[in-house]
């Protein structure tokens, strides 16, 4: 049995600087996120989401300093939601034009989420590509994007994300 891979413990994360948060304004859209650290040990990206201007997604990212061999099948997340649907992305490369997706349901509790690496289909936009699904080699970011279609408040409460 493999031994769990810790992408981010945010626990032990003293320098939220390496993630950040992209809206719909890099299209014109008004929707905004926010993302900090509490003092409990977790983050939280939280935000409003707003349609106007053809607007409608907000979305956190960390981009990793190298390249990371994923070994295993599943990302685990350790997580707080709202009772929202949300994304969660993963690119082999920053350079690439698109994500590799899986959308997940939070309950409002504390919950673990397995994400099936394989299941995880290549998109851009919005539009699913005709492409082979993630193939579970490496990985160079990692996002959560929030885009219902709909104006809406969110809160996403992240504590820990490894791979399995």
């Amino acid at each position: 049995m493999l031994v769990p891979l810790i992408l981010i413990d945010f626990s032990n994360l003293s320098n939220p600087d390496n993630w950040r948060v992209v809206d719909d304004g890099v299209m014109g859209g008004l929707s905004q996120g926010n993302f900090e650290l509490t003092e409990e040990g977790s983050a939280v990206f939280y935000g409003t989401v707003r349609l106007e201007n053809n607007g409608g997604f907000s979305s956190l990212r960390h981009r990793f300093d190298e390249r990371v061999a994923v070994e295993g099948e599943f990302v685990k997340l350790y997580l707080k939601g709202d009772g929202k649907k949300y994304q969660f992305r993963i690119k082999r490369s920053s350079q690439d034009y698109y994500s590799y997706i899986y959308e997940f349901q939070t309950s409002g509790e504390w919950e673990e989420i397995l994400v099936p690496l394989g299941e995880m289909y290549p998109a851009f936009r919005g539009r699913k590509l005709r492409m082979d699904n993630y193939p579970a080699d490496i990985l160079e970011e990692i996002a959560f994007l929030i885009g219902n279609k709909k104006k809406e408040s969110f809160r996403l409460e992240l504590s820990r994300i490894e791979i399995i």
